[in-house]
Parts: structure tokens; sequence; C-alpha cells
């Protein structure tokens, strides 16, 4: 049974995650999500001081740094992915978020673009809350992956291995929608609440666009299709959603 807690700290609760993946967020109430996205993707720990800065303007804590959306050059191995998690996890301790890291709490996308060169891992945007009384409930998911739970080898939990045809890609999307459905049971919410989704996928994606995303009331606030991959190799397909109502480019 997965664990929503409550961090008073940054004004948001969140679903407990682990070091290598977080879940989602959503604003206490009194609050509200604001998400920033940068021009350009910024690279991490210039990022990371950047995000502090622009927090610390809006008179809030930095441990206000609620959802993370990154971008890689290429796509890690597990390994890659491991010592990865390590460099950003102490970015985030940093912060001043020591007694919770290890459950993730800072919701996060990262992916990996096909259509730009990277130099090193980036920010892309990231949101953090802010006081307001009359808020309505908002709220940031972590991209949900087609990765199944399990102790099986790293391949053996991976839907539809290999399988990017229309069939494959409507059985990955179907499993991620699942799980993102599953995350907003938690908070209390559903589709018709969302305010932007992203998309992270470089096949055709479009039977499953409408077979499954649209079909099931996942599109109400359209898809921002992003032609990027997740981060580990061997994934083909990553979805994320969130309910902010201000939103801003720097």
């Amino acid at each position: 049974m997965d664990d929503v807690i409550d961090f008073a700290a940054g004004g948001y609760r969140f679903i407990k995650g682990s070091l290598a993946y977080s879940l989602g967020v959503a604003a206490l109430p009194g609050f509200r999500l604001e998400r920033v996205r940068f021009q350009s993707p910024i690279p991490l720990d210039d990022a990371f001081r950047r995000m502090a800065a622009i927090i610390a303007t809006s008179k809030r804590p930095a441990s206000a740094l609620a959802a993370c959306e990154l971008r890689s050059p290429a796509q890690f191995t597990e390994a890659g992915f491991q010592s990865f998690n390590e460099r950003y996890i102490a970015l985030v301790r940093d912060l001043g978020f020591s007694g919770i890291v290890e459950t993730n709490p800072i919701s996060r996308t990262n992916v990996c673009p096909s259509d730009q060169a990277l130099p090193e891992a980036s920010v892309y945007a990231f949101s953090y809350t802010v006081e307001d009384t009359g808020a309505r409930p908002s709220f940031v998911l972590a991209g949900a992956v087609d990765l199944m739970t399990g102790d099986k080898s790293f391949r053996d939990l991976i839907v539809a291995l290999d399988q990017v045809d229309a069939a494959g890609m409507k059985k990955k999307t179907r499993h991620a929608l699942e799980e993102l459905e599953r995350r907003l049971s938690l908070f209390g919410f559903d589709w018709k609440t969302t305010t932007g989704n992203g998309l992270y996928c470089v096949h055709d994606i479009f039977q499953a666009f409408t077979e499954e995303i649209a079909a099931r009331g996942a599109a109400r606030a359209g898809i921002t299709w992003h032609l990027c991959r997740p981060p580990i190799s061997g994934l083909e397909f990553e979805m994320d959603t969130r309910s902010v109502s201000v939103e801003r480019t720097i």
C-alpha cells in the first residue's frame, strides 16, 4: 500500500517513492503549485542554484521545491542510472531534504531528447509551492513508464519488451496510464482535474493515443508530445500529468 505523506515544510504531500523513482506531489490546503519552464534546459548543478534563488524570491524556503522535469543526453544503463540518481539525490539533500530524501519526495520526470544534443543532464522545468488560501487543488505526477514492478530482472519487467509496433505501444501506453490513474486516485483526483500532460516517445503513437489515452479521457487538457525516450535503455514510453494554474517561461 502506498503511503501519502504530508510534508509541511514544503507545503505539499507526496506519494512515498524510492531513491530511484518518485511518484507525485499535491499541494497542501493553503498552497498552490506553480510551474516554471526554462527557455532552454540548464545544466543540473546550475539549475539547482537557479531554482533555489527563484523560490527564495517568492519568499518560500528551498523545501518548497516540489517537482523537477529533467533532460538527459542519452538513455542510461541500469548502473549509469544508479550513479545519476546518487548525484541527483545529493543535490536534493543539499537543499534541506535530508530527513526525507530516501523517500524521493520531489516529483520527477527524467527523459532523453532525440531532437537536440545536450552536453549533460539538465533541468527543463520545475514546480514549487506558494501560499494561496483560495487555491484550487493542484498536483504534479512524475513520469510513468512501460515498466512493471517486481523482483525479476529489469528487462523481464519491461512491458511488451522490444515491441514498438502499434500493438506493443498500446500495451506500453495502457500500463503507464493505469499507473498514473492509480496515483491520481491516491490523491483523490482523476483526469478531469488535469491541466496538462506530457508524452515522451519517439515511435508512432497515434493508435495508442486515440484508443488508450483519448478513450479514457486522459487527453481532456491536450497532450504535449516531446520526442524523448525514457531514462533507461529498453524503455520506450513515458507520460506525466499535472494540474497547475500558474505556469511561466523564463
